[in-house]
């Protein structure tokens, strides 16, 4: 891709060679606020081991292009085969797929200490980094404070066919936790369901979930949909489906999974695109997009992202 730097290619994000921007501090919601969702069932046993939904929140303004393969490989003029959608600011991503391995790498913002503005790059990065290198790259985050010390705080999942990893970074220090077999629903507060597991797992103190987590994460865990390539949207998704669409919940009321803020400087914030990829246990991938997402949801919205 002409005017990317060169590198490894999870530091390809920086168009024209321009430094990645990162939103200012005076730019950023409230720490109240859960922004952004990420629900991961794992069960190594099924056909489709793994199930993934993102929703990504953020300011309507931001620039971003759809999912595909908008990345070159290091050195080369080669494409990745990493697919994500672009984040045109900074040139990173939310969420990535590798549909070879398969492999998929998301992120959520965390809350804690931010970087020193001298310092902070674009955590879209990250998801890119983990889908290409897996445990590994999750692995040597955990152990390089320098290199985490320059983002802010964030929590990275890395989901394959039989593990999920959450690499936790508060600003200070990191975490990394391998989720077990179930269906876990993180938000920009944490890894919030299951409680018990996750306050086990992660060695937090003993919390409830937040709002969102407690309205959505039961509904999640007993609507384990099949994920079947072969399948229509809605026979693959099932009440997964109904649920990543709000689920009757009104964008402006707490624990929404489907937000809408109007801000009093006029900008926009809330859900932008929603994703849902599924992993099969013979290595197949499904992958369907949703860019506009609205209360009441428009199914018509959604479509297959290509994988071949």
């Amino acid at each position: 891709m002409s005017g990317r730097t060169s590198g490894p290619v999870y530091s390809l994000f920086q168009p024209n060679g321009l430094q990645a921007h990162v939103r200012p501090r005076n730019q950023r919601m409230a720490d109240s606020e859960a922004m952004c969702t990420v629900v991961v069932s794992l069960a190594p046993e099924a056909p489709v081991p793994l199930l993934l939904l993102g929703v990504r929140d953020e300011f309507a303004g931001r620039p971003w292009q759809p999912p595909a393969r908008h990345w070159q490989t290091p050195q080369t003029p080669q494409w990745s085969p990493l697919i994500g959608g672009l984040d045109e600011q900074a040139g990173g991503t939310w969420l990535a797929v590798h549909p070879d391995l398969p492999r998929v790498g998301c992120i959520l913002n965390g809350r804690g200490e931010l970087a020193p503005p001298g310092r902070r790059r674009s955590r879209g990065d990250l998801p890119l980094r983990a889908a290409a290198e897996g445990r590994q790259a999750l692995s040597e985050l955990r152990q390089d404070p320098g290199t985490l010390s320059g983002y802010d705080p964030f929590y990275l999942v890395c989901a394959d066919l039989t593990a999920v990893l959450l690499l936790s970074w508060d600003g200070v220090s990191a975490t990394l936790t391998e989720l077990g077999p179930a269906t876990h629903v993180l938000t920009n507060a944490g890894h919030m369901y299951p409680p018990t597991l996750g306050n086990q797992q992660l060695g937090n103190q003993q919390k409830a979930p937040d709002e969102k987590a407690r309205r959505f994460g039961p509904k999640f865990a007993a609507a384990r949909p099949s994920g079947d390539r072969a399948a229509t949207l809605a026979a693959a998704w099932a009440g997964w489906l109904t649920l990543a669409g709000g689920d009757g919940l009104s964008a402006a009321e707490p624990g929404a999974i489907i937000v809408r803020r109007d801000l009093p400087d006029g900008r926009v914030w809330g859900s932008t695109s929603v994703t849902l990829v599924a992993l099969a246990a013979d290595g197949g991938l499904r992958y369907d997009f949703q860019p506009d997402p609205k209360t009441p949801p428009d199914p018509a919205t959604w479509y297959p992202v290509k994988t071949t």
